[in-house]
């Protein structure tokens, strides 16, 4: 009997993943995807490594970092894998999103939806797990980004004080956070799962931007050979990070102690956020920075709704300059989200915030033919 069922698990995993048919002409960047399912499984068994060591008390969070780190059996390895996986996960979903940008992925305006809704909870995932470590960046960085829901008429001071557990973060906020990302994580998996289940019924997309391809061939070994040498190279970039440059993504700030009564000269997150933090600083009104903030990631919801044709061409020249333009945009917004609250930065991070959401205004119009 076990025989049996065993069997016929294999069969389902041959006929869903193996056998399943794939458009002919999809490229390397059709691996992103399936290195983020492999990121996020990776990320939640080294947390629950992690987790072994890790103590949410305001008083021990960061001597406990520390202990992993140093005195731990290869807990330095797995601090660091943990850390530095976060950036190339935020990595591989900008590019995910890039290419379903540049080849008019969202037309499949479902399986757009949920991965756009993927992205919010990651995001929001991460800035948990960035306040973990409790150093002055982690504490003051959870402190600008909670007192952000301030700004929200009637209900933004109660809800503030609510998610802190008090009149300031301390202990009861840090538990909160740390609850949090350990859970949201397992959220992450269910909506992934539904994502490719999604992807699943309607197929993927492929370069020639056709919403159907009867040209198919199936996923093994034609792809699954392009996946493995595409793991092998993130595994190879992540060792490289981890062995020579491993702090090359933690702010020096951060090696301190979390102390309410002194404030750093220069209080940022992370760098994947840095573009949507540079939005927010452009806007004087604290409410309207706060609505732009939001905006910068649910703006990638307007194409799908904008888009409803079935032909189109993602080759077509100005599709192909409207994204490079974005690209550059988004560069320069994350350079402006690191530099200091002053002339000339302010002034260049309203005009590029301004040429920021122009993209998603223009962008589903140069798609059709």
């Amino acid at each position: 009997m076990l025989l049996r069922k065993t069997n016929s698990i294999f069969k389902v995993i041959n006929s869903t993943l193996l056998d399943l048919p794939r458009p002919s002409n999809i490229s390397y960047s059709w691996n992103f995807g399936r290195l983020l399912g492999i990121c996020l499984i990776a990320q939640i068994i080294r947390g629950l490594f992690l987790r072994f060591y890790y103590t949410s008390e305001i008083t021990e969070a960061f001597n406990s970092v520390n202990q992993i780190t140093r005195n731990v059996n290869i807990g330095w390895l797995i601090r660091l894998t943990h850390a530095n996986g976060a950036s190339l996960f935020f990595i591989l979903i900008y590019l995910h999103i890039g290419r379903g940008l540049y080849y008019i992925s969202f037309y499949n305006y479902y399986t757009w939806i949920r991965g756009i809704i993927i992205l919010l909870v990651l995001m929001g995932t991460a800035f948990l797990g960035y306040v973990l470590p409790w150093g002055q960046i982690s504490f003051w960085g959870a402190t600008v980004i909670t007192n952000l829901l301030s700004a929200i008429p009637y209900l933004g001071e109660d809800l503030t004080v609510w998610i802190w557990g008090g009149y300031s973060i301390e202990k009861p906020t840090l538990i909160r956070f740390f609850s949090l990302h350990f859970l949201m994580p397992f959220l992450l998996l269910l909506l992934i799962i539904i994502h490719i289940i999604l992807l699943h019924e309607k197929g993927s997309s492929n370069p020639i931007g056709a919403s159907f391809n009867i040209d198919k061939v199936s996923f093994h070994p034609f792809f699954s050979s392009k996946d493995i040498l595409g793991l092998l190279v993130f595994i190879s970039i992540l060792l490289y990070i981890i062995l020579l440059k491993p702090y090359i993504f933690t702010d020096p700030e951060n090696f301190i102690p979390a102390n309410p009564l002194m404030t750093p000269i220069h209080i940022q997150p992370e760098w994947y956020f840095l573009f949507a933090y540079a939005i927010l600083r452009s806007i004087p009104n604290k409410l309207g920075g706060v609505v732009a903030l939001f905006m910068s990631i649910l703006m990638l919801l307007r194409c799908c709704f904008s888009f409803k044709s079935n032909y189109f061409t993602p080759i077509y020249p100005l599709n192909k300059f409207m994204f490079y333009r974005f690209s550059v945009i988004f560069i320069f917004l994350t350079f402006l989200g690191a530099c200091s609250v002053e002339p000339p930065f302010i002034g260049l991070s309203q005009i590029f915030t301004i040429l920021y959401f122009s993209f998603f205004m223009l962008a589903p119009l140069t798609c059709k033919i």
